[in-house]
């Protein structure tokens, strides 16, 4: 690959870029689903071609193909350089990236076994008794079981030095179970909802978590929902399960510490953010027990990496410590253009710069946003609540393009009474707003039920781009929160 990288940069530069990268990414998709016993889905999609991406008189350019040619390389680099030129006649000020960012370096994702490797036949029968085991629950209608795997392979370079290959892989499972009667339909997910929970390893991932083995309880937790009550609406006490956490997390915090969304880059699609430059390092974002991080290190999360797409090593970044906001995630230029306005703030990227492959321009993207854990159990925190709700596996969400105002809807709830969970009721719903609701926070579980949830379909961009995001969370418990239909 050198060849072809060395000659697209040496064309960029020649052409007059001040700066060039190119990425060159093969990505493989595998993908199985069955329903109701029968095999519906069966793909693997092979995807491969480079980008390059430039500045020149001050402005961006980008350009791609799906052709590695040398000849390809020639026009795509010089066209990056053109698209730049022109975008530099409507410029407001140069660009800025900061200090070099110069390594050469592979990366491999741990994997104990290669996903690629195992059968068709394998997969297809753990998912047909995970089926099974679903449909065998009397009153479910429908059980639906998928499986996801992802290797992609790309080659980093650019003009300051830096030479890096990459080896990704992801692994994801899922079963979601549906009940119809009494003009209602529900539906229970295992282990998360939307399809699968994912994160980067081998095929070891689908062995630890069960479906066969847990997918009979998903089928009577769901028939179980026809007949409960509807979930009271009042303020009371919330604790919500990791699935559940991770989402809030995702929405609340994650999305809003895009420092490309806090500039407006994001104003059309998806909305700004509420935490602007004034806020940082001087905002209460929750209570003193709240702590959250941004990493692209932590082993299995479905944001982890060796190196971003603009070859910024892999990092950890405090995000709300003790409470206070105090990190945004940030690309080579916005980390310079925060500088700028506060001397204090890190002079280099904390590494969140990915494109959903070889045909997009990187943007900034979560990696694995999470909330440190505390130290209760989740059954010492139950029997140390009096009153209140257990929410568990995200069903519904909605929130403010400001990241602000939400509402969050689960699949499962139980209420909670004298310290012990009660029954179970249906269509459980909370609103709030998030420093109000990230300062009700008043107690965390401990590193025993810690774990990364994989959010592989979060949207972001235009043209739109799918990111692969992680959550580590534990339950956690939050006081006075709205929780059913607000009066």
């Amino acid at each position: 690959m050198r060849n072809f990288t060395e000659r697209a940069l040496d064309v960029a530069q020649s052409k007059g870029a001040t700066y060039a990268d190119i990425r060159i990414v093969r990505r493989e998709n595998q993908n199985v689903t069955v329903k109701n016993g029968i095999v519906q889905t069966l793909s693997l999609d092979d995807d491969f071609g480079f980008g390059v991406r430039v500045i020149a008189d001050g402005a961006w350019g980008f350009a791609s193909s799906s052709r590695l040619t040398e000849e390809e390389i020639d026009r795509i680099a010089a066209q990056a350089v053109t698209i730049a030129k022109a975008s530099a006649l409507t410029k407001e000020a140069d660009v800025q990236i900061g200090p070099s960012e110069v390594h050469v370096d592979t990366y491999k994702t741990p994997m104990e076994i290669d996903p690629f490797e195992v059968s068709l036949e394998n997969k297809i029968d753990v998912l047909m008794e995970a089926d099974k085991e679903a449909r065998a629950v009397k009153g479910v209608a429908v059980a639906q079981g998928t499986m996801g795997f992802l290797r992609e392979t790309k080659t980093f370079a650019s003009s300051e030095g830096s030479y890096i290959e990459q080896t990704l892989v992801e692994s994801g499972l899922g079963i979601t179970v549906r009940a119809v009667g009494e003009g209602e339909m529900q539906q229970r997910s295992y282990p998360n909802s939307f399809g699968r929970h994912q994160g980067t390893a081998g095929y070891e991932f689908i062995t630890k978590w069960d479906l066969p083995g847990n997918a009979r309880q998903a089928g009577e937790e769901v028939v179980a929902l026809l007949s409960a009550p509807q979930c009271p609406s009042k303020t009371t006490t919330l604790i919500l399960d990791g699935p559940q956490l991770g989402l809030q997390v995702h929405e609340s915090c994650g999305h809003p510490i895009e420092l490309d969304r806090v500039y407006g880059t994001e104003a059309a699609y998806a909305g700004t953010s509420f935490l602007t430059p004034e806020k940082f390092g001087t905002f209460r974002y929750g209570s003193d027990i709240v702590n959250l991080v941004s990493d692209a290190v932590t082993p299995g999360g479905l944001g982890t990496y060796g190196y971003d797409d603009e070859g910024v090593p892999a990092q950890t970044t405090d995000i709300v410590r003790d409470g206070m906001f105090v990190g945004y995630l940030t690309s080579r230029e916005t980390a310079s253009q925060l500088r700028k306005t506060h001397p204090d703030a890190p002079e280099r990227s904390n590494g969140c710069m990915r494109a959903d492959g070889w045909n997009r321009v990187p943007i900034i993207r979560m990696n694995n946003v999470s909330l440190k854990p505390g130290e209760p159990t989740l059954d010492e925190l139950i029997a140390d609540t009096d009153d209140g709700i257990y929410m568990l596996t995200n069903k519904s969400w909605s929130i403010d393009d400001k990241r602000l105002n939400f509402q969050f809807g689960t699949e499962l709830a139980y209420e909670i009474k004298n310290g012990k969970l009660g029954q179970v009721v249906k269509n459980a719903t909370y609103t709030g707003i998030t420093p109000q609701f990230w300062g009700s926070c008043d107690a965390i579980c401990n590193a025993d039920h810690w774990n990364v949830w994989g959010t592989p379909n979060c949207g972001k961009g235009q043209p739109g781009q799918v990111a692969h995001t992680g959550h580590g969370t534990a339950p956690a418990r939050f006081r006075n929160v709205q929780v059913g239909l607000m009066s």
